[in-house]
């Protein structure tokens, strides 16, 4: 299907959600959320990271992704980047906002996770990561101050992020550093009044986990359930809500009270 890009009469708000390439994934669902109470969303992908984990790549994904966010009567545009490449983030701008308009939401939920410990962790996989989990949300962090123009307490920057550690070392590590660039945004660009937040959504069914893990899951977490994308995107969409605009700098738990 193609892209539907011409603009409405009456503009509605813009955000971009990166690491959109799976329906079952927490990006599709704050996606849709987004979506559904009214904006227009722009998402990225990158079909080479799909490639080399173990689900692969379904070449349609992405496109039914964007058909279910236009099932809310708003606009969408889909862009594959390579956030690895520094000059993506103002690639991806340039063609969101040619495409849907300028940028109030600016919602991060790519990563780059491969698992491995201290001592087998490769320089290039360190490195890899960093690139990607944490270079990248920097500079689309960047991109996304130096282009907001909005009214002064709608912009909104969301990372999604995680606590891992042990075994899980470039992973871990990079989204340790990506969170004190998030927190920084949020006294950074407090004359633009932009609020800046993390999301920390604990083990979430995105397909990955083994059945034995989501039992142990189950049985660890107070509510006696697994974690789902939408549980994390009620929680984005709530942020990014004109009633969210006073919760800023925080990094958040919506992981059911696991400790």
């Amino acid at each position: 299907m193609k892209e539907n890009l011409t603009r409405p009469v009456a503009t509605r708000p813009v955000a971009l959600v990166t690491g959109v390439s799976r329906k079952i994934g927490i990006g599709a669902a704050i996606s849709l959320a987004l979506a559904k109470t009214g904006w227009d969303v722009a998402t990225t992908y990158w079909r080479p990271y799909d490639a080399a984990m173990p689900w692969g790549i379904n070449n349609g994904e992405t496109t039914a992704i964007s058909d279910q966010i236009r099932e809310s009567n708003v606009l969408t545009v889909s862009i594959e980047a390579d956030l690895s490449d520094i000059a993506s983030p103002k690639r991806v701008f340039d063609r969101v906002e040619s495409s849907l308009g300028p940028v109030s939401a600016l919602v991060m939920a790519h990563c780059h996770a491969i698992e491995s410990s201290i001592e087998n962790t490769t320089v290039e996989s360190f490195d890899l990561h960093f690139a990607v989990n944490t270079r990248a949300t920097w500079l689309l962090t960047r991109e996304f101050g130096k282009r907001f123009r909005g009214d002064h307490g709608r912009g909104r920057i969301i990372s999604i992020t995680s606590d891992h550690t042990a075994h899980n070392l470039p992973y871990g590590a990079s989204k340790g550093a990506m969170d004190r660039i998030v927190l920084a945004a949020a006294q950074e660009f407090r004359d633009q009044g932009v609020t800046a937040n993390l999301i920390n959504p604990g083990a979430t069914d995105t397909g990955w986990m083994s059945d034995d893990l989501k039992e142990y899951v189950r049985r660890e977490t107070p509510l006696g359930r697994i974690g789902l994308p939408e549980d994390c995107a009620r929680l984005v969409s709530f942020l990014c809500s004109e009633e969210g605009g006073w919760i800023n700098g925080q990094l958040m738990y919506s992981n059911g009270g696991v400790r």
